[in-house]
């Protein structure tokens, strides 16, 4: 379960590292897997942590897939604003 807690930094988050990528993806439409993790990385204060977490928070909601030929992160459109 993902619940903050009293000592949780709100920006140092799986959430939003998550949003930071998701903005990216939607922007792109299309990322490679190191192009996400970079800008994780400077994004966010520990983003390269918690990277893999938010991109398997945003695969379990539905929002990215992964395309293994080519590497890469691709946003799956569901005629939803986020």
């Amino acid at each position: 379960m993902l619940r903050p807690t009293k000592h949780s930094h709100p920006d140092r988050t799986v959430i939003n590292v998550a949003m930071v990528v998701l903005v990216r993806l939607k922007d792109l439409r299309i990322a490679n897997y190191s192009d996400l993790l970079s800008h994780a990385k400077k994004s966010v204060i520990g983003g390269d942590v918690l990277f893999l977490p938010a991109l398997n928070f945003l695969f379990l909601m539905g929002l990215i897939e992964y395309r293994p030929k080519t590497d890469s992160i691709e946003y799956i459109n569901n005629n939803e604003t986020i």
